[in-house]
């Protein structure tokens, strides 16, 4: 006998916005933050974060049975605590924080989602330029505060995926590279610390380059990652073995996609390699609803930019000249698209 439907994965998704809430909220609290190595009460935990009375024990608790905060005990003298987790990747001061992305997701992305139906009819972006602002790179480089909150973002959710790129790309025949759209110089950084004979270029919009250099420095390897300031689609790209575009090519229309590869054939010896790291989407579109979503998502944002299929890679890449593929999975979602000249 067949078991009978269950409506709870329709229930779960549909009330999921409360989770997120929650979480996203206590990481722009700095919750994770303030209590560090801690054990508080929830009425001293409360205090710091200035929470009403009313709200205390419902909220750390919340987080507790979602799985983000560890408690002993039950009651008024309960002491709350950091999980490994939480300690590790939403704590600020922890080297691999990456709650920069979730703090963008609260500050912007939360309150935009709210017109995907707009998006969906119109095919229009839903984000500040809806109402008569600046489009989101003008705002992101025009104004050094939100610039910084985009580069942290960008940070949190690609740590993870750029550590794992640089331990699993054979590097032993590359002697150079250069991130496109390089931001702070994480990859850059992940890629040095991991192959001493590399050397690496973090390549971006010259707004962004004092930040790329203030953590290039931080991590004490001046000496083997620079920085080069220009806009990749009116200037050539700096010339190095391997070319890397850590979720960079998602940002674009077809054409600008096109156009980016294209610049980094360019710019390849031949046996080079072009490196796309992406939440890409699965060949078929059945599986990988992250990295759907992250398309939904660059509707809102940008409108025509769109992500993409390890075959749409590589049928793009063939167009430019590209002759050889692979795809390197990372993390989660996401994984390198490869191409070799």
């Amino acid at each position: 006998m067949s078991a009978q439907p269950s409506p709870a994965q329709i229930l779960g998704t549909a009330f999921s916005f409360w989770s997120s809430k929650v979480l996203l909220t206590a990481v722009e609290f700095q919750l994770f933050t303030k209590l560090g190595s801690r054990r508080l009460t929830g009425a001293e935990l409360g205090r710091e974060l200035q929470l009403h009375p009313r709200a205390i024990a419902d909220f750390f608790d919340a987080l507790v049975a979602l799985g983000f905060l560890g408690r002993d005990g039950n009651g008024p003298h309960a002491v709350y605590f950091n999980t490994p987790e939480g300690a590790h990747f939403l704590d600020a001061s922890s080297p691999r924080y990456v709650g920069g992305i979730l703090v963008m997701l609260n500050a912007r992305l939360f309150r935009f989602w709210n017109d995907l139906p707009d998006a969906l009819r119109t095919g229009k972006p839903q984000n500040e330029s809806k109402h008569g602002q600046k489009s989101l790179f003008e705002q992101l480089y025009a104004e050094l505060p939100k610039l910084e909150q985009f580069l942290g973002a960008m940070t949190g959710i690609s740590r993870i995926n750029f550590e794992t790129f640089a331990e699993r790309f054979d590097f032993k025949r590359y002697k150079t590279l250069c991130d496109v759209g390089g931001a702070t110089g994480l990859l850059c950084i992940e890629a040095a610390k991991r192959h001493p004979h590399l050397q690496c270029i973090s390549f971006d919009l010259p707004p962004v380059e004092p930040v790329a250099q203030r953590h290039i420095r931080e991590a004490g390897l001046s000496a083997r990652v620079s920085t080069a300031k220009g806009d990749f689609f009116r200037d050539p790209l700096p010339r190095a073995d391997v070319i890397t575009m850590g979720m960079i090519l998602h940002d674009w229309n077809l054409e600008k996609k096109k156009h980016l590869i294209r610049s980094a054939y360019d710019a390849l010896p031949d046996g080079g390699a072009l490196v796309a790291i992406e939440a890409l989407i699965d060949d078929e579109r059945r599986t990988n609803a992250f990295g759907l979503l992250m398309s939904l998502n660059m509707l809102i944002e940008f409108g025509d930019a769109f992500d993409f299929s390890g075959a749409d890679f590589r049928g793009w890449c063939s167009e430019a000249g590209f002759r050889r593929f692979e795809v390197i999975h990372l993390q989660g979602a996401h994984s390198a698209a490869v191409a070799y000249k």
